[in-house]
């Protein structure tokens, strides 16, 4: 019996295969140098043991502050190979929110490039932190990890202002991998871009699944349309992942070059938060549908992300259709089941899930009901299966494909004295989808001030694009002293005007 607890495949073992198969097809392209798949195990071998001449073991987290690199995707194929964890660190972070991520998972090795050296200098914390340029290398062992080791902790935003750690397992990424194929229809062959940071789901993920699948992954640091825009002209990709403010810059290039892309299978991501005019432009400059998602760090690309908008007037009706290996529910506010077009919060069970909270009980135990995990978001059911988007049952602000929730803004601006009210809201933006807006009570405070405060300790994209002061009377609290953040969305331009 104790065997068959450790009787699954593992991401190493299946690229592994992949390499068995087709040895001198390529894995990792970033336009100057090519890895084939027989030297991507190779060398990710070579550093795994590397990792384990420094101490490393299972369980032992390995943090990386890194631009895209064929470094980074190396570093996590060791990581992978002997069951320790990569801890993937989001330089778009202040020092501060960086030190509370790095103080969170404690890392026995923090691995950095040279763009960020400095950022690891201010950090300060007592830190094994050896350069990308200076990975460790030894004789390859065998490999150790077991299928339901953690392997990645991708950081979310906190209700709570201060990110999160959530632990996602090799099994969980095996199962991601294939419901983005089952409900794409990717074939082994299709390549992958990836632009997007390694420190999101976005970049990492999806760069693994198409190594488990033995396709080709282009390696980008970050978004440059020119270098997609040639990948796109000679190579079949699968899933060419665009978020809001990255679709038109593509388009336009496609258009001036004169380019029509080999294939894409399929284009972009959160249809909600994009203008119907660029989804339209994609799926008619791409030749491809688009992908109306809904999902999230903690569970993935899925639930909700089981069907494509294929046609301008497609556009109109975003509702969404379940993915491949899950369930969902819609339950009220007590857990029991809604009834079809009563609105209720969607809790999800699938193969895909993450583990948990990085060291987060309460948090953890706020999630996980009756083994069924609470996304926080509001849907209805149709008669016909669908689910209709309703919100969120803790407020959110999703910006250019980044979270952002009020609190991580609000506690900055509440740490000042001169400060008696914050209540950050959301804004339509036609680039971003959703940007901040900070409304405040405060006395001898400017806009400047407030901007200049609150970029010591946030991320540039967490920023408010408005700042807008009221007397604590507009704000027209509760009972209780809350805001009725979406009450107040509706009268920005009111509040604004006073």
């Amino acid at each position: 019996m104790n065997g068959m607890a450790t009787s699954g495949a593992t991401i190493w073992g299946l690229i592994e295969m992949r390499a068995a198969a087709e040895p001198d097809a390529i894995a990792l392209d970033d336009g100057t140098s090519q890895l084939s798949y027989a030297d991507l195990i190779e060398q990710s071998a070579q550093i795994a043991s590397g990792l384990t001449s420094k101490g490393i073991v299972r369980g032992d987290r390995v943090a990386i502050l890194s631009e895209n690199s064929i470094r980074y995707t190396l570093l996590q194929m060791a990581c992978a190979r002997i069951g320790a964890i990569a801890a993937c660190q989001n330089w778009r972070l202040s020092v501060d929110e960086l030190q509370h991520c790095i103080s969170l998972v404690e890392p026995a090795l923090f691995f950095f490039s040279e763009r960020y050296r400095e950022v690891v200098g201010a950090i300060g914390a007592d830190l094994a932190a050896i350069a990308m340029s200076d990975l460790p290398v030894g004789k390859p062992m065998p490999a150790t990890a077991q299928a339901d080791d953690p392997w990645l902790i991708i950081y979310t935003s906190g209700t709570t202002g201060l990110p999160k750690a959530a632990v996602i397992s090799q099994r969980a990424e095996i199962a991601r991998m294939c419901t983005l194929r089952l409900d794409l229809g990717l074939e082994k062959a299709d390549a992958f871009i990836a632009w997007a940071p390694m420190f999101h789901m976005g970049g990492t993920e999806h760069t693994m699944a198409t190594l488990m699948a033995g396709g080709r992954v282009f390696v980008i640091d970050g978004y440059d349309p020119a270098q997609m825009a040639t990948v796109l002209q000679s190579h079949a990709i699968g899933w060419l992942l665009l978020v809001p403010s990255t679709i038109m810059p593509l388009v336009e290039e496609l258009r001036r070059k004169g380019v029509s892309p080999l294939s894409v299978k399929a284009v972009g991501c959160m249809a909600d938060l994009c203008p119907e005019a660029e989804i339209a432009a994609a799926i008619e400059t791409l030749g491809a549908p688009f992908l109306n998602s809904f999902g999230a760090t903690e569970t993935g690309l899925g639930p909700l992300t089981g069907n494509l908008v294929r046609s301008r007037p497609d556009i109109a009706d975003l509702a969404k259709q379940p993915s491949s290996l899950y369930e969902i529910r819609l339950t009220d506010s007590t857990g029991l089941p809604c009834a079809d077009g009563e609105v209720g919060e969607a809790v999800v069970r699938s193969p895909c899930l993450f583990d948990g909270y990085w060291n987060a009980p309460d948090a953890n135990a706020d999630a996980f009901r009756d083994g069924w995990f609470r996304m926080g978001d509001l849907f209805s059911k149709r008669p016909d299966g669908r689910f209709e988007y309703a919100g969120r049952s803790k407020y959110l602000i999703k910006s250019g494909g980044e979270n952002i929730y009020p609190a991580e803004i609000e506690r900055v601006l509440l740490g000042d004295p001169r400060v008696e009210q914050a209540v950050v809201v959301r804004q339509s933006d036609a680039q971003w989808g959703e940007v901040p807006v900070a409304i405040m009570v405060a006395s001898g405070m400017s806009e400047d001030d407030a901007r200049a405060l609150l970029e010591l300790r946030l991320a540039r994209y967490k920023l408010p694009r408005r700042y807008i002061f009221v007397t604590e009377e507009a704000l027209r609290l509760n009972v209780s002293g809350k805001a009725n953040r979406t009450a107040l969305e509706q009268r920005l331009e009111e509040l604004a005007g006073l």
